[in-house]
């Protein structure tokens, strides 16, 4: 089933906000056969936004607009609505009861402005938004095939009630005569043209009823095997039996069976081992523990994170020597391997990741140029380090030494903890 998706908002065109809702839906809606057909970005205009739905028809039967139902004079969409669909604005007195009570959980008074969001157009079938004041609407032509759905755009209320009211509705309304089966594989260590070429063969004598895409993301990618066919259970068993023969293939490169991002892997490896962990973080400036604790449940095995951003901070908390940081540099093995035996030992925890290095945009030189990550980890079994040099924008620099560190310390677990419990 495709599906069309409208952006509405002047502050997406003028780069003020970043549009993540179609993102989040092409996401949801995937494994589900689901695929977002095209995504259109549209100004607060009623004419825009009336030939954007137009569009949306012509591409699929389901469109989802997000945006455009604020409470203020520029929010246009339900105005539009009534032009397309018919009918006019009217007030609900389930979705103003549902306004006054999120008012009061905020802790604010109701103003005019905000009532009335209540005002809906008579021609939309009303889902109550849980999470927010703009209720969500939904539209159907004089074909019932032809759906519109009106979501707000506030990221999190989409996301919420997208999730949990919209798409199950959409399900319900367009059932798949397919079954669709997904299993996804994670691998690092190898490039994606290398990876592809590892597995040419391979996936050329897949049968027609799989397919198999690759998901590049920092430090790894992500091998899904995508399925369909009538029968639930014969595609569940084949998606599940190539899988294992995708596992073979890659080798050493094979990281995880299933879609998990690497902080999850390493909690689940850390709690399955009884093992603790901690960070010492310069040049990633605490974005590796920000990563780990923002998994839910990581404090049952995540000890804390020290920001050692200056030289005198690695050498007061972390225990690195004066004369290492001058022979050597701060962006060095043996400086960094210094941090994470210091990290180990001021944080009491088994395993300790620490970085120092280059993000950029300054800072660099012939032998140390920007992208230049210098990563250790400490176990109770030692420490294996390594100097990268990663390519692009501060930002990219930071995000590719997180993941990579946290790879680091999930085969490390493997190499010193694994064989020991076996």
């Amino acid at each position: 089933m495709d599906v069309s998706i409208i952006v509405i908002g002047d502050e997406l065109l003028i780069g003020q906000v970043t549009d993540t809702n179609s993102g989040f839906i092409a996401r949801h809606i995937a494994p589900y056969g689901w695929r977002v057909a095209d995504v259109q970005v549209v100004a607060d205009d009623a004419a825009a936004i009336g030939r954007a739905i137009e569009r949306g028809f012509q591409t699929a039967p389901v469109v989802l607009t997000t945006g455009g139902l604020g409470p203020t004079k520029d929010d246009i969409t339900k105005t539009v609505m009534c032009r397309y669909f018919g009918g006019s604005l009217r007030l609900d007195e389930n979705v103003l009861e549902n306004v006054r009570e999120i008012v009061a959980k905020r802790g604010f008074r109701l103003n005019e402005l905000t009532a009335a969001q209540a005002m809906v157009p008579t021609s939309a079938r009303v889902i109550q938004n849980r999470v927010g004041t703009a209720p969500i609407m939904w539209f159907e032509l004089h074909n019932p095939t032809q759906v519109l759905v009106a979501m707000p755009g506030v990221p999190f209320e989409t996301g919420e009630m997208f999730a949990s009211e919209v798409f199950p509705q959409l399900l319900e309304k367009f059932p798949s005569k397919e079954a669709v089966e997904h299993h996804t594989i994670m691998v690092e260590g190898i490039t994606e043209s290398d990876l592809a070429t590892l597995l040419a063969d391979w996936e050329t004598a897949l049968p027609s009823y799989l397919h198999l895409a690759y998901l590049p993301k920092p430090g790894l990618i992500r091998l899904r095997i995508d399925g369909r066919h009538a029968d639930a259970g014969f595609i569940r068993s084949e998606a599940d039996r190539y899988a294992q023969e995708l596992i073979a293939l890659c080798g050493k490169h094979f990281l995880y069976d299933g879609d998990r991002t690497p902080e999850e892997i390493l909690l689940e490896k850390l709690t399955l081992h009884g093992l603790t962990t901690g960070t010492a973080e310069s040049c990633t400036g605490g974005n590796i523990a920000h990563l780990i604790t923002s998994v839910p449940g990581s404090s049952a095995a995540m000890e804390g994170g020290i920001v050692a951003y200056s030289n005198r901070v690695k050498t007061q908390l972390l225990g690195v020597g004066d004369d290492t940081l001058s022979h050597y540099g701060a962006v060095s093995i043996p400086v960094v391997e210094q941090m994470a035996s210091g990290a180990r030992k001021a944080l009491g925890c088994d395993i300790a990741i620490a970085t120092s290095g280059i993000a950029g945009p300054t800072g660099g030189s012939d032998e140390k140029p920007v992208g230049t990550v210098c990563i250790a980890v400490a176990t109770s079994k030692g420490i294996k380090s390594h100097t990268y040099h990663f390519p692009g924008n501060r930002g990219r620099v930071i995000d590719r030494a997180s993941a990579t560190a946290i790879l680091m310390a999930i085969r490390a677990i493997e190499a010193s903890y694994q064989q020991t419990t076996a």
